[in-house]
């Protein structure tokens, strides 16, 4: 054995890059089989020096109780049985008391374990309660609904960092107590929202958390948490969201805020109106209906939340459509002004946004670092955008990647033949057009492959989910096909012109 290997550090290191370097293959039992764990379980056998090691990576990841189930000796035949493999579990006894040791000789080795079934839990009810199963567990996913009280307890382990339960079990109201370091908490299905908020207020160190609405006495609780970055809230049914005995407050390191759902856009509103957060990166919100007013309201909230200087992604969009009918267009372009680190904004919400070549301009120049910018016209309305005013907003934004706007296709203002700008970082374009049959596609065609390069298809809208437009993309395929079409040639009218 090369002497190098008896250095502790570089063993781990050799080691971990043996567990990471393939994805499991399949699964056989309920437990992924790979040449990692091949290898692993070869090298625990190898010597007294790599055993603990490859032993502790092998049990690490559990996808269940079925392998620590494995290594009880009156269990195992019945386990590795491909006959019963399904239905042992029915007839089986509980664990008796000589035989917890062997249950729980590999538990302390497991730092991240799934549990999708409560088929084994029963095996388990001889083990006194205050039993911590696993004691070094780190990520618990837990995807049982309606257990008994007693079962997940087992489960809670101090060290625990991250929690991924399917709903709220009631055990878990004082689960910030019992796993103090508990960094990553996500909860999917609705809750009793008491009984969230006392869960909620248990917890101290927070980093990460998405769950159902909470209350006000939650929502204070989470601001005093300095360690929280990323707070996700979402709910599949609509519901009135009263968010009463709202203080003002300040979410000091907070990063990302995401609302989705039913959620409704007053309670956003009064969420954004008083609290402060100071380092917010990145805010998102999905709901089912988002009327103009209120819409309006939300821009001009989200403008004043005193994250004008650390805003970098805004995601707003809206699944139905209100059964307002107004004429009025969402100066939404506007309101974002404010945001001077905007690298995304995107907004989808079943309303005409107004933007002309003057507004475009200003936004470029207000947002040098923006990536993408996404205004999705569900109303096809006559376009204020020209070409001319396209492109030379454009030139203000050099690392644009993705575009969908509404333009003004039908009247060609610019002449790709004479220009010499080429955008060469614009990837993604799709135009929002208020008559597709009345554009002049094979000009269109021409002014892309000119001066975006890079574009390989364009997707067109006319007031739903945008689609390839087929007619331009035909076009664009003739021209690069074109002998004289090659990388970098600056092409002339006379090679542009298609036959």
């Amino acid at each position: 054995m090369h002497r190098a290997l008896l250095v502790p550090e570089i063993l781990v290191q050799v080691f971990t890059n043996i567990n990471l370097s393939q994805p499991p293959s399949s699964q056989i039992l309920g437990w992924p089989q790979s040449s990692t764990r091949k290898s692993l379980a070869s090298l625990a056998l190898t010597c007294t020096i790599f055993h603990e090691l490859a032993m502790d990576l092998l049990w690490s990841d559990m996808p269940g109780l079925r392998p620590l189930l494995g290594c009880v000796t009156r269990l195992h035949s019945v386990i590795y049985d491909p006959e019963s493999k399904y239905s042992w579990s029915q007839s089986a006894d509980p664990l008796a008391e000589h035989e917890f040791h062997q249950f729980l000789r590999h538990s302390a080795r497991v730092r991240n374990i799934t549990i999708s079934a409560s088929n084994y839990f029963h095996l388990l009810e001889a083990l006194p309660i205050e039993t911590c199963v696993f004691p070094n567990l780190r990520s618990l996913s837990w995807l049982v609904q309606r257990t008994e009280i007693g079962d997940l307890p087992f489960f809670l382990a101090p060290t625990l960092r991250r929690c991924y339960v399917s709903e709220l079990q009631l055990y878990m109201k004082h689960i910030g107590a019992r796993c103090p370091d508990m960094e990553d908490f996500t909860i999917r299905e609705d809750s009793d929202r008491a009984q969230l908020s006392e869960t909620l207020r248990s917890c101290k160190r927070l980093r990460r958390l998405q769950c159902p609405p909470f209350d006000s006495a939650a929502w204070m609780h989470l601001s005093t948490i300095p360690t929280l970055l990323e707070l996700k809230i979402f709910i599949r049914r609509t519901i009135h969201y009263p968010l009463d005995n709202l203080n003002f407050a300040t979410f000091l390191h907070l990063t990302t805020l995401s609302l989705s759902g039913g959620i409704e856009a007053a309670s956003a509103v009064a969420i954004i109106q008083h609290f402060k957060f100071p380092s917010l990166k990145e805010f998102e919100m999905h709901v089912r209906v988002l009327p103009w007013a209120e819409a309006e309201q939300l821009f001009h909230a989200l403008s004043l939340c005193k994250a004008s200087q650390t805003l970098e992604h805004i995601n707003i969009s809206s699944s139905n459509q209100t059964q307002e009918h107004t004429s009025d267009s969402l100066t939404a372009v506007r309101q974002f002004l404010c945001f001077k680190e905007l690298r995304t904004l995107r907004l989808s919400v079943h309303h005409p946004i107004y933007l002309d070549d003057d507004l475009l301009f200003e936004a470029m120049a207000t947002w040098p670092h923006i990536h993408s910018l996404s205004l999705m016209n569900w109303h096809p309305s006559p376009a204020t955008l020209t070409f001319r005013g396209l492109f030379a907003a454009l030139r203000l934004s050099l690392h644009l990647q993705d575009l969908q706007v509404s333009v003004d296709a039908r009247n060609i203002d610019i002449g790709p033949e004479v220009e010499s700008f080429q955008h060469t970082s614009l990837k993604n374009l799709t135009m929002d057009l208020c008559e597709l049959g009345a554009v002049n596609v094979e000009g269109v065609a021409r002014i892309i492959y000119s001066m975006l390069p890079a574009v390989s298809q364009v997707m067109c809208s006319n007031g739903g989910v945008p689609r390839l437009w087929h007619n331009v993309n035909k076009h664009l395929d003739l021209l690069r096909n074109k002998p004289s079409s090659a990388p970098g040639h600056r092409n002339t009218e006379a090679a542009l012109a298609l036959s």
